[in-house]
C-alpha cells in the first residue's frame, strides 16, 4: 500500500517513510520461530555478533511516531515511559493514532527494541534491551499542526531521558520550520543522536526530506536483501550516512498481528539499535562520537564516500560495537548550529539599542549653497562689519602709523650719513 500520508488542514507536509505491510499472520497463528528466521538482517549486519558486547541495556530510544503498543507480546517491558502531543492519542503515547496506518509506530518499536516471546521465537529488535518512549504524533484534520508537534515532541523526547531519538517520518520538503531549528538542535546540544528516514521514491518521496537534510541528523536510506540501493523503498539524497535493509522486514502490530514491510521506516530503527548497541557498549563516548562509529565502520558502496545511495555505506553493527575509531571532534553529518547561524541571519530582526544604552547623535544634515549663496558670502554684512570690520579698522589706521613714523626715521638716518 502506499505510505501514511500526514496532513494538516492546509497541505500534505510529512509522511511516514513506510512503504508496503502484508499480514503475515494474526494472532499466533505463524510459527514464532518462523518469524524469527525471516529477520535476515541480526545476522547479515553483524547484529547478533554486537549482541556478545552489547544488547543495548540502559539505553533509552524515543520513538516518534503513530504510537508504540506495549501492549503485544514483543514489547512487554520494553516501553517505559511516552506522551502524546498531538491531542488524539492517550496521555502515555501507546495508544496508536490516524487513520491510514495506525501500526506503524508499534512495527518501527518492534524491530528496533523487541524483546521475542521466548527463546529464538518472536520479533527480536536490534536492542533488545533497550528501552523505548513512546511519543504518538497525528495528523489528521483535528490534529495539532504538524510541525509544532514535531518539535515538541523532540524536546519532550530530550527532557524525559532519550540517548537516542528515531523518526521514522519525513516533511518530504527539504527545508524546515524555525521551530525545529530550536527543537533539533536543543536535542544535538544534550547529547542525543537523532536518526531519521530518507523516505521512499515508491510512495512519491522522491528526494530525501527534512528531518533528514537536517545537519548533524543521522540519515537512513534503504536497500534490498542482496545489499543493492532499493528504487522503491528508498529515497536517496547528499545526505545519507548509511543504508540498512528496507525490503522483506518483519514486524509485529497491535493485536499481535505480525507482518511484512518495507521502507526506510523499518531501516531507520535497525540503524538506531545499532546506536543503541554502540552507546550500551560505550557509554563514555558523546554523541559525535557515537555517530561517526557508525559511519566509518559502515561497509562503503558506491563510487564515493558519501554516496548519495548509501551515504558512508551499509550499516556493520559488529564493527560499530568493537573496532577501533579514533574520536572526533564534531558531529561528522554536519553542524547544525553553525547552519541556522549562516542561513537565519536574513531572517533575524535588527537590534534595536536599548533604553540604557547612549543614544548616537543625529546626522546633521550638510545644507546646500548655490552660486548666489557663494557671492552673497563674499560681501561683508552689517553683523560681520561689528563683529569683524570695525576692530580690523582700528588695527589697520594704528599700523599705518607705525609705519609712517619708522619710513620718517628711515629717512633722516640717510640724510646725516649723506651729510658726514
Amino acid at each position: 500500500m502506499p505510505e501514511l500520508t500526514l496532513r494538516t488542514t492546509s497541505a500534505t507536509i510529512a509522511a511516514l517513510a513506510l512503504a508496503a505491510v502484508v499480514v503475515v499472520a494474526p494472532g499466533g497463528a505463524a510459527r514464532a520461530d518462523a518469524i524469527r528466521d525471516d529477520q535476515y538482517w541480526l545476522a547479515d549486519y553483524g547484529i547478533e555478533q554486537a549482541w556478545q558486547s552489547s544488547r543495548g541495556a540502559g539505553v533509552t530510544v524515543a520513538v516518534i511516531d503513530t504510537g508504540v503498543d506495549s501492549s503485544v507480546a514483543e514489547l512487554e517491558g520494553a516501553v517505559v515511559g511516552g506522551t502524546d502531543v498531538s491531542g488524539q492519542g492517550s496521555a502515555d503515547g501507546q495508544t496508536p493514532v490516524g487513520t491510514d496506518d495506525p501500526t506503524h509506530g508499534t512495527l518501527v518499536g518492534s524491530i528496533l527494541a523487541g524483546r521475542g516471546t521466548a527463546s529464538g521465537d518472536g520479533v527480536i529488535g536490534v536492542a533488545p534491551e533497550a528501552d523505548l518512549l513512546s511519543v504518538s504524533v497525528g495528523f489528521g484534520s483535528d490534529a495539532v499542526d504538524s510541525d509544532t508537534q514535531i518539535a515538541e515532541a523532540v524536546r519532550w523526547a530530550v527532557d524525559n531521558g532519550a540517548d537516542v531519538i528515531n523518526m521514522s517520518l519525513t516533511r518530504n520538503t527539504l527545508d524546515w520550520p524555525t521551530s525545529w531549528d530550536d527543537a533539533f538542535l536543543y536535542a544535538m546540544q544534550h547529547d542525543v543522536v537523532v536518526v531519521a528516514a530518507a523516505g521512499n521514491r515508491g510512495s512519491g518521496t522522491t528526494e530525501v526530506g527534512a528531518p533528514a537534510t537536517m545537519p548533524g541528523v543521522l540519515t537512513v536510506a534503504g536497500v534490498d536483501r542482496s545489499g543493492q540501493a532499493s528504487f522503491d523503498a528508498s529515497s536517496q539524497g547528499i545526505t545519507i550516512g548509511v543504508a540498512a535493509p528496507s525490503e522483506k522486514l518483519v514486524g509485529v502490530g497491535p493485536g499481535d498481528v505480525h507482518y511484512s514491510w518495507s521502507g526506510t521506516s523499518g531501516a531507520t530503527p535497525i540503524v538506531a539499535g545499532v546506536v543503541a548497541l554502540v552507546r550500551g557498549a560505550h557509554p563514555e563516548l558523546d554523541a559525535d562520537d557515537v555517530i561517526n562509529r557508525v559511519i566509518s565502520t559502515a561497509d562503503s558502496r558506491g563510487t564515493t564516500t558519501p554516496d548519495p545511495l548509501y551515504g558512508y555505506g551499509l550499516v556493520d553493527a559488529s564493527a560499530a560495537v568493537g573496532d577501533q575509531v579514533a574520536p572526533v571532534e564534531a558531529n561528522p553529518m554536519g553542524d547544525l548550529a553553525e547552519w541556522i547561524r549562516l542561513h537565519r541571519r536574513a531572517e533575524v530582526p535588527v537590534a534595536t539599542p536599548s533604553s540604557t544604552a547612549e543614544a548616537a547623535p543625529a546626522p546633521v544634515p550638510t545644507p546646500s549653497v548655490d552660486r548666489d549663496d557663494r557671492l552673497q558670502a563674499l560681501i561683508p554684512t552689517i553683523e560681520s562689519m561689528r563683529s569683524t570690520g570695525i576692530p580690523l579698522i582700528v588695527f589697520g589706521l594704528f599700523g599705518a602709523a607705525l609705519l609712517g613714523v619708522a619710513l620718517g626715521a628711515l629717512r633722516q638716518f640717510r640724510r646725516r650719513r649723506h651729510q658726514e
